[in-house]
């Protein structure tokens, strides 16, 4: 008989970023964010709510982008969803300045943001590895995938997935 507290493996998805962790917490991130800022007053909601909201989907569409792309090329596009992240900082904290947030929810977006920044910063580590790149990134982008992955128990806390992406990036 089959045991509900099993958990059933999840067979993976078509796009692969959707098998990416820092993908729903990024997604998280945005329909957080968009819960908070409809509660700012109406003479704030303006181009500042924009901007923030867009920064928060850029975290996604950087992540989204990237995975379809070469291992240089998603690495590149993990940093620039790195950059969104800091936009995002930036505006969480004008947000508490401006009184439009309180403490809770700005240490939540701090913790959220953070806890994105870690993510992307442990993928990006993990995928240098994997190129058989130095981590300063000065190779040039010139790679050959050599099979060699690296300890599974460093993977499986930093990107589960890994290895679902080594074929995507073969040259």
């Amino acid at each position: 008989m089959y045991n509900q507290n099993e958990k059933t493996e999840k067979a993976p998805t078509f796009f692969r970023f959707e098998d990416l962790r820092i993908y729903h917490k990024s997604l998280d991130y945005i329909n957080w964010l968009q819960d908070v800022t409809m509660l700012f007053p109406d003479n704030d909601k303006s181009q500042f709510t924009l901007r923030f909201n867009d920064s928060a989907r850029n975290i996604a569409f950087f992540i989204v982008e990237g995975s379809a792309r070469n291992k240089s090329q998603f690495i590149y596009n993990l940093k620039m969803a790195k950059s969104s992240i800091r936009e995002c900082l930036v505006f969480t904290t004008l947000a508490y300045k401006q009184n439009n947030i309180s403490d809770t929810q700005e240490d939540e977006s701090r913790t959220q943001l953070m806890e994105m920044t870690k993510m992307i910063g442990a993928l990006i580590s993990s995928l240098q590895r994997s190129n058989g790149q130095n981590t300063n990134g000065n190779n040039n982008g010139n790679y050959r995938y050599n099979g060699k992955g690296n300890d599974s128990s460093e993977r499986k806390t930093t990107y589960e997935e890994n290895d679902n992406y080594k074929q995507e990036f073969e040259n």
